[in-house]
């Protein structure tokens, strides 16, 4: 009987892939002709294997997750087609420091609930854009020479291309929405109009 249920529990599994395949590609705006180009897969076999009329090989997915974005478990393990939740699975960064994230595809705008908890300031830069919603506590942001503290409801927004960095404004951890975005515009920093909230570092 158990053979029997984990056979099953398989075959369900890869006849999901193709669908979950064919889902990302139109959700990402691609043609067959296209993806087959980023992938060197021929349009047949694509097409076989999203339309479940062949079955997806190691050497098929892993080009395809990294044309997709995604990470291969994501095609394999992802919830059923049609099935929209996110299954939450909460990461711990070390000392006190938690990130969940609340999408599944890398592709598109990130979205984390993150607990940070205390650190030392070290500023980055990289190619993107993001949103920071103060849930909990107090988030001290550095964007360049400037610095601003946020409160419980306040938001900034940055492009990640100028140096930054954010943590727990005091000893307390802080709770955040963290979106991620792969484009952004002009660095735009809003945080209200309560005394103190922002002030450029001596």
């Amino acid at each position: 009987m158990g053979t029997e249920v984990e056979d099953a529990e398989l075959e369900q599994i890869l006849n999901d892939i193709g669908p979950r395949l064919r889902r990302l590609r139109r959700d990402r705006g691609l043609t067959l002709e296209a993806l087959a180009a980023a992938t060197g897969i021929s349009v047949s076999t694509l097409s076989r294997v999203e339309s479940g009329r062949r079955r997806p090989t190691l050497d098929l997915l892993i080009p395809l997750a990294r044309a997709h974005h995604v990470a291969l478990d994501q095609l394999v393990a992802a919830p059923a087609s049609g099935d929209p939740r996110v299954h939450l699975r909460p990461l711990s960064k070390g000392r006190g420091s938690v990130l969940v994230p609340l999408t599944q595809y890398p592709g598109r705008v990130q979205v984390f609930k993150q607990v940070l908890a205390h650190r030392e300031p070290e500023l980055v830069t990289h190619e993107g854009y993001e949103w920071l919603y103060v849930l909990a506590g107090r988030l001290r942001l550095v964007l360049g020479a400037r610095e601003f503290t946020l409160r419980p409801g306040e938001v900034a927004e940055f492009d990640t291309t100028e140096p930054h960095w954010f943590g727990p404004a005091d000893s307390h951890a802080v709770e955040i929405l963290h979106l991620f975005g792969p484009r952004g515009d002009q660095p735009t920093v809003r945080t209200g109009n309560r005394e103190g909230t922002g002030h450029t570092p001596a």
